[in-house]
């Protein structure tokens, strides 16, 4: 547990900053995967006997870090599922993207779909059979040496949502080989995607919530650190 930073635990809720490049769940890499080893954590410091409950309630793809909330009751669970799925949870993102974008800001609705076999996500007409509506806003806070740093705002929760959404406008994530980089496959350790800060409503206590969790001050962050101290840091300490 060294390596994952808890940012708040009650009897009801854990919140974490998941490490990039470590699994949200067991898959068949084998690896260490975060939902495993936070149990096994609750499990030691509350002396539980047998397996211990932490309900899964959303998720960040494996190269992705920052703020992530686990239920520890069954109550919890299902009260933050409805709160994801009533859009009142708000997920801000940080990303860096390939290239300067023309707008400074907008709002980004696609239709998405899911080819399962190969764990891919791709933007299809509205009528596609199984494909789900994905929105997202933006706002542009620097561009440097060709790149962009955008704050992100989720309104749907879509797998690898905003990775495709913004390769579909032309502007892949930094180090994102999936959905960037032509002819290569995979990804790279440095994936310029952050989980920045989730608000929401405690699931028992019902008081406002918010959590937030900075980009670590290496590559591919390190280009922007002054503009994240400045307009993110700051702009939160003004809320």
């Amino acid at each position: 547990m060294n390596d994952i930073k808890v940012l708040f635990e009650d009897n009801h809720l854990l919140v974490v900053e998941k490490p990039p490049n470590m699994a949200v769940q067991a898959d068949i890499s084998g690896d260490r995967d975060l939902l495993t080893t936070l149990k096994a954590y609750i499990k030691e410091k509350y002396n539980k006997p047998g397996d211990a409950f932490l309900g899964l309630v959303h998720r960040l793809d494996r190269p992705v870090g920052g703020v992530m909330v686990f239920a520890r009751t069954s109550k919890a669970a299902a009260r933050i599922s409805e709160q994801m799925r009533s859009r009142t949870i708000q997920k801000i993102y940080l990303a860096i993207v390939e290239g300067l974008t023309d707008s400074l800001h907008g709002i980004l609705k696609d239709y998405l779909l899911k080819d399962h076999n190969n764990n891919t996500v791709s933007v299809v007409s509205k009528n596609t059979k199984g494909s789900q509506e994905a929105i997202l806003q933006y706002q542009v806070l620097s561009q440097r040496e060709g790149k962009t740093l955008l704050k992100i705002i989720l309104e749907t929760g879509r797998a690898h949502q905003i990775r495709v959404q913004l390769s579909n406008i032309g502007h892949p994530l930094m180090g994102d080989i999936k959905y960037g980089q032509k002819g290569k496959k995979g990804f790279t350790k440095s994936l310029a995607l952050w989980s920045y800060s989730l608000s929401f409503n405690h699931p028992i206590k019902n008081e406002n919530l918010k959590f937030i969790s900075i980009p670590p001050k290496q590559d591919p962050w390190s280009t922007f650190l002054v503009d994240i101290e400045d307009k993110v840091l700051g702009d939160s300490s003004n809320e």
